[in-house]
């Protein structure tokens, strides 16, 4: 890589988050002059989201907010919190109010990503995206998939007590996202180390330690991208059965650069990869609480695809994304002012009781497709087909050859408000 090339690399990645300081630095005044004092219809909440305990257990805080009102605000963190079903899906569908443009996380965050642009910037984007994702190249990778879940869970029931998270949970998406963007075996360990790094971004706050991690994040981020387009400039995943390989094929115009490329890799990482973790480790413990339901599904295993639905909701992988209104935005009597954050909590919206009969108990038997577990409308995940795709492989597996699933120590929750699931969980998979 020459120095200018390094210097345009650097820069590519500092511009967003330079225009990011300006967003925020001007978002802080404008909250702090506003301060909303006086009385705007919503419920002024202590609720936390950002607190580590609160984030690693939060269903007692969403118990809290459904006994309130419709809207909240939370003066600590100036930010307003929508968490039931209805209203989390209505501002997710309406993107000329309620803006992914600004960013989906605290931070305010402007760049030519699909997860950060609404209307025809964001159809043009996903539509450069979509070839990897099609019925058919999922149906590509099945096989993968399949063998991989096979030899994991192979190896979970050969060492009883194992952490589950370490030899399964994390292996597996890890291993189907590296396959995917045609990363080799020999480079898997450190891929892993960039991509643990480089997401930690998405949790931002703005302390000391908060500064650390992001400049960890950013020279993860660098490497990967150093990786990326050493093995584009090279020509090695061009015509490859890889995620970028086929979008090479598919954009022989060269209306996609090495660049876009680069943040397309970066996207599926975030959205194939620690979402899909713990989605299987909520799987895992979720079994271990609910034998009685485990049975069911080895009973009729044809439950398999409506059970992962269940913990998608159940134990929502994504607990959390923001939002900024363009306009004065109405929900019930509440109008949240323009240039506002909303927090959108899926989790919590995930167990509204107005829209699931007993919300905190998982059930087999139940009908939960309107969950918002990856997002709804023109943002639904792009990366929820292959999520569910591993969530079914690793089931089959588990109600095929392990007739009860045991946890043997006090599991450990991750403090990500935004992304949860279990850091540790030791368990037994007893054949």
């Amino acid at each position: 890589m020459t120095v200018a090339q390094a210097v345009r690399g650097t820069t590519s990645l500092l511009s967003p988050l330079l225009a990011a300081g300006q967003l925020n630095v001007a978002a802080a005044v404008r909250a702090r002059r506003l301060g909303y004092r006086s009385w705007t219809g919503a419920i002024n909440t202590d609720y936390d989201p950002l607190d580590p305990q609160t984030a690693a257990h939060p269903h007692e805080a969403y118990a809290a907010l459904h006994r309130g009102g419709r809207v909240h605000y939370s003066p600590q963190r100036s930010t307003w919190i929508l968490h039931r079903l209805d209203d989390v899906r209505a501002a997710l569908r309406d993107t000329d109010q309620v803006t992914s443009s600004q960013g989906v996380t605290r931070i305010r965050m402007v760049a030519d990503l699909v997860v950060v642009t609404d209307g025809e910037q964001h159809s043009r984007l996903r539509k450069q995206v979509q070839p990897a994702f099609t019925k058919g190249a999922l149906d590509s990778w099945r096989a993968t998939i399949d063998g991989l879940a096979a030899d994991l869970v192979g190896d979970l029931i050969a060492d009883p007590g194992a952490d589950a998270v370490q030899r399964l949970t994390v292996p597996l998406p890890l291993r189907v996202i590296a396959a995917l963007l045609g990363v080799p075996e020999r480079d898997i360990a450190e891929f892993r180390r960039w991509s643990d790094e480089s997401t930690r971004l998405i949790n931002f706050t703005p302390t000391v330690p908060g500064l650390v991690d992001a400049a960890k994040s950013m020279r993860a981020a660098m490497a990967l991208r150093r990786y990326f387009l050493r093995h584009l400039a090279a020509g090695e995943l061009k015509g490859s059965d890889t995620v970028l390989g086929r979008l090479l094929a598919h954009s022989s115009d060269g209306a996609l650069s090495d660049e876009a490329l680069f943040q397309i890799a970066i996207l599926l990482l975030i959205a194939g990869n620690e979402t899909t973790t713990n989605l299987l480790g909520g799987m895992l413990h979720t079994y271990a609480l609910y034998p009685d339901q485990y049975d069911m599904i080895r009973e009729n295993p044809d439950l398999i695809p409506q059970a992962v639905e269940e913990h998608i909701r159940y134990t929502s992988p994504i607990q959390n994304l923001y939002r900024y209104t363009r306009a004065p935005y109405r929900v019930g009597e509440v109008t949240i002012p323009t240039g506002s954050r909303i927090l959108l909590s899926f989790g919590a919206a995930n167990r509204d009781p107005l829209a699931f009969d007993d919300p905190d108990v998982f059930r087999t038997d139940r009908n939960p497709r309107t969950h918002v577990g990856f997002g709804f409308g023109a943002h639904l995940c792009l990366g929820a087909p292959l999520a569910r795709m591993e969530a079914h492989a690793v089931l089959r597996e588990l109600v095929n050859r392990v007739s009860r699933v045991t946890i043997t120590g006090p599991p450990t929750w991750s403090t990500n408000s935004s992304l949860r699931g279990p850091t540790r969980l030791p368990v037994v998979l007893r054949p």
